[in-house]
């Protein structure tokens, strides 16, 4: 038997060490993820296996380290960035919307962009301000740059090393609170039928789906458990890929059960709910039986660690929207 039981972290170590060893051009760029292995340990041993010249612990300049990135890219290299904490990528914004995101589409496709940008997000461990932002919608909404979102070690494994192949800028987005979260890797299986940007329904239902990213995933799948109890039954689509969104996977689901409730830790106000909300009414609108709700994080700045409990989503706020779908 090849698998073995890993976390999502070192689902995402794993795989930056294929990629590294498939590919002498993927370059490690960030702030600690030598010797120490990373905040979150994500990088653990990998200097010491490929050398301080393929795993550069940077200044604490994020703007610098994408800086750099965007010239090795340009040099032909395949540069993976990995900023600590989701609110410290505002410094490094404008490297990646005015620069990394227009490179390819300035030179009219001739330059290629392989650069990762990697960002732990959300909330849920307990971290002081500027460390547990949803930002997500920020570069979803940049043209140019593509957003994905692992949900669990496999993909973690996965998605990562698709995302170092692609020729175009991805950022990266990882769930800080499902890092220590484990489930069965098995190497030798080879990579999901799925691409990078495919969207996967985890569970089937007849009455309505559930669509989340990243942390949400699980509270979704909980609260379709919960729900079955009652005699209904959710489907649950991990959407994976947010920019772009796979609106062929979304759509068909919600089709057959006609009803949609949206789950992201981000707040709801323009949010990317309210993308999916409007493109499902767009394109959904003879097959819906409710509008479409939005279950987020509430439209105030993040809160303080002791009461983000009541700030984050969780399954009776799920439920709640649940019922109200279906009592429409």
């Amino acid at each position: 038997m090849s698998a073995q039981t890993t976390t999502l972290a070192k689902g995402v170590n794993m795989g930056l060490r294929a990629a590294m060893d498939r590919d002498p051009r993927v370059v490690l760029l960030g702030e600690d993820i030598g010797r120490l292995g990373g905040v979150f340990r994500v990088t653990d041993g990998l200097q010491k296996d490929f050398g301080e010249a393929r795993v550069v612990d940077t200044p604490l300049a994020e703007s610098g380290i994408l800086g750099t990135a965007i010239g090795m890219a340009l040099r032909g290299y395949r540069p993976v960035c990995e900023i600590q904490f989701d609110g410290f990528v505002f410094p490094a914004f404008d490297q990646i919307v005015c620069q990394l995101a227009k490179m390819r589409v300035r030179s009219a496709g001739t330059v290629k962009m392989p650069v990762v940008v990697r960002i732990p997000f959300g909330g849920g461990i307990g971290a002081v301000e500027h460390h547990s932002e949803s930002p997500e919608a920020y570069f979803a909404h940049t043209a140019g740059l593509r957003v994905v979102v692992c949900s669990n070690p496999i993909d973690a494994y996965w998605m990562i090393q698709q995302a170092i192949a692609s020729d175009d800028p991805i950022i990266f987005f990882e769930p800080k609170r499902r890092y220590w979260e484990k489930a069965e890797l098995d190497v030798e299986a080879g990579p999901p039928a799925e691409s990078l940007h495919t969207a996967r329904v985890l569970r089937e239902g007849t009455d309505l789906t559930l669509a989340a990213y990243g942390p949400m995933v699980k509270v979704c799948l909980d609260s379709a458990v919960a729900a079955e109890e009652d005699g209904r039954s959710l489907e649950v689509l991990d959407l994976r890929s947010l920019s772009p969104l796979d609106t062929t996977t979304l759509f068909n689901s919600v089709r057959r059960t006609g009803r949609l409730v949206v789950v992201h830790e981000a707040p709801v106000n323009i949010g990317v709910g309210a993308e999916i909300a409007a493109a499902v009414q767009e394109h959904c609108f003879h097959s819906l039986e409710a509008p479409t709700l939005r279950v987020g994080g509430f439209d105030t700045p993040y809160p303080p660690s002791r009461i983000e409990e009541d700030y984050l989503p969780d399954l009776d706020r799920v439920l709640d929207a649940v019922d109200r779908s279906l009592a429409y």
